[in-house]
């Protein structure tokens, strides 16, 4: 292939791009020719009808340059375009093969098209809008409505993995906490440990942890307020608080929620409630309306609790990079979580999980838990390979994994680890540890980056533009390239700087240091965990 030439047809003249924008994304896509997945799944006749009159009226070529975590639905829904129905069904996922819908991304598509799976709202990271639209194609693709089911059609022959699997959850116990952050920091960071020694799992660096978590206790108390209901209310075989707790998420409001609010009030606050639940706006306030918020925007509702519970989603588990290394620490794991606390109309909301592991879970409780393999997120198999890490904040936790996990098996690859958050006196995480790793040598390079500490914010990506030189004789070496955290904008300005030291250090034209860094995606020596 030309490099220098990147392919002009993947992005529609159509699309809602600049020139610029689709002159870039073309170069981006440039390598990208990854094979779907071949694994055949026993189609219903209606179903298989449906595929082979799309496949044949549509044609499939096989690439999927809608497999990008930082494009936007609209975007990916554009690159899918003229795709069979099953292939729009994966542009319409969040892209992040994170596993936490017990899929990837192309056989979660595959396993909905199939009829294999009948949940249309597993796809958490892609939330109501992923939801949204594959109720959309999932209606194009059986020619009618159709209706999530309850619970997951699965091959009686291929249980899920203990401890493997959102299916089938290990207890792990909860070991500790402690304060990443200094005192003063605008930020509230947490280390957290578990044991894992009474369920035997196991994990390699890279991993994710899945994380059953339970509600706020006074968000259920005022949502079973508003109901008029009493939390002794049976639901489900449980009483109604203990099904609010542990059952059904409580945020965001879900669309089957406003329907059934549309058939419990009259007027116009059944109108409202009715162009809710098609994904309207009428308000401007649907983005900030959780489970008590629509209840209370609809005060004189008053749902039954059994139609209430039905009406809301399940309760997903929550995933988080591993921040430590079994090899190092055998039977123990490590998180490192931001806690999630913001205002709403004067009124607090509570990440689920993120403020369950900082202050809700109890010493010595055991909790519903399981390991995520990683999915093209891992150390080179060679050890002496040299590795390059970007991690701000949070996205450092797979990093200190990976120099555990190097430490622990004797590596001898150099290590280079860009970290950066806001002030350096009160959010350097692992402060200690990263500085003893520089002082023994495991650390070969230790890149940091404040944005709170100077007259202008400075980010880890304007770090690796200082280290141009040096980062590019790195990737001429045959460093593998690591990138974890914020996907919407740390990613994508953290890539734009690679390719910005390509062209100035590398003697590449802009298009070719675009899609020299989609050969190295493409070789597996650029990696993303970005959410």
């Amino acid at each position: 292939m030309n490099h220098s030439a990147p392919p002009q047809n993947l992005i529609p003249e159509g699309a809602p791009f600049s020139p610029e924008q689709r002159a870039w994304l073309n170069g981006f896509f440039a390598g990208f020719a990854a094979p779907e997945n071949s694994a055949v799944f026993p189609l219903t006749p209606e179903a298989n009808a449906a595929m082979m009159s799309s496949v044949t009226a549509e044609g499939d070529d096989g690439e999927a340059p809608w497999h990008d975590q930082t494009l936007t639905l609209d975007a990916r829904m554009t690159l899918a375009e003229g795709r069979p129905l099953r292939r729009r069904m994966m542009a319409a996922m969040a892209q992040q093969d994170c596993g936490q819908c017990g899929y990837l991304c192309d056989s979660y598509a595959d396993a909905l098209a199939s009829g294999r799976e009948g949940r249309l709202n597993l796809c958490a990271p892609g939330g109501k809008e992923t939801a949204r639209m594959l109720k959309n194609l999932a209606e194009e693709l059986a020619g009618k409505p159709i209706t999530p089911s309850v619970a997951p059609v699965r091959d009686a022959a291929e249980p899920a993995a203990f401890g493997r699997s959102r299916d089938n959850p290990a207890r792990a116990t909860f070991l500790s906490r402690r304060r990443l952050n200094r005192e003063g920091s605008q930020k509230e960071t947490w280390h957290v440990e578990f044991d894992l020694s009474e369920c035997g799992l196991s994990y390699k660096a890279g991993d994710s942890f899945g994380v059953f978590a339970q509600n706020e206790p006074g968000l259920v108390d005022q949502i079973i307020a508003m109901l008029g209901a009493s939390h002794l209310t049976q639901v489900r075989g449980k009483t109604l608080r203990e099904t609010l707790l542990s059952d059904v998420s409580l945020a965001p409001a879900p669309d089957g929620l406003f329907e059934l609010m549309s058939f419990v009030t009259g007027g116009e606050q059944r109108e409202k409630a009715r162009l809710l639940a098609q994904g309207e706006d009428p308000d401007g306030d649907a983005a900030t309306l959780d489970v008590l918020a629509a209840l209370q925007k609809f005060p004189a509702a008053r749902p039954h609790p059994e139609a209430f519970v039905e009406a809301l989603e399940p309760l997903q588990p929550r995933l988080y990079s591993i921040s430590s290394s079994h090899k190092a620490a055998p039977g123990r794991l490590s998180l490192t979580v931001d806690s999630v606390r913001y205002v709403v109309r004067q009124r607090k909301r509570l990440g689920v999980a993120s403020t369950f592991l900082a202050e809700r879970v109890r010493q010595g409780e055991t909790l519903p838990v399981y390991v995520q393999a990683a999915h093209g997120f891992g150390l080179p198999e060679n050890p002496a390979t040299p590795i390059i890490m970007v991690g701000p904040g949070t996205g450092v936790a797979p990093f200190r994994a990976f120099l555990h996990e190097r430490a622990a098996t004797g590596a001898t690859g150099k290590n280079w680890l860009f970290f950066g958050h806001q002030r350096a006196s009160h959010d350097f995480f692992y402060a200690d540890e990263f500085e003893t790793m520089k002082a023994t040598g495991l650390l070969t390079r230790l890149s940091l980056a404040w944005s709170r500490d100077g007259a202008e914010k400075f980010y880890v990506q304007d770090r690796m533009r200082q280290a141009g030189p040096e980062l590019w004789a790195w990737l001429a070496e045959g460093a593998h390239f690591y990138v974890c955290g914020d996907a919407q904008r740390m990613a994508k300005d953290v890539e734009r700087a690679l390719v910005d030291v390509v062209t100035t250090y590398g003697a590449r034209s802009v298009d070719e240091a675009i899609a020299f860094v989609a050969s190295l995606k493409k070789a597996g020596r650029y990696q993303q965990d970005v959410y």
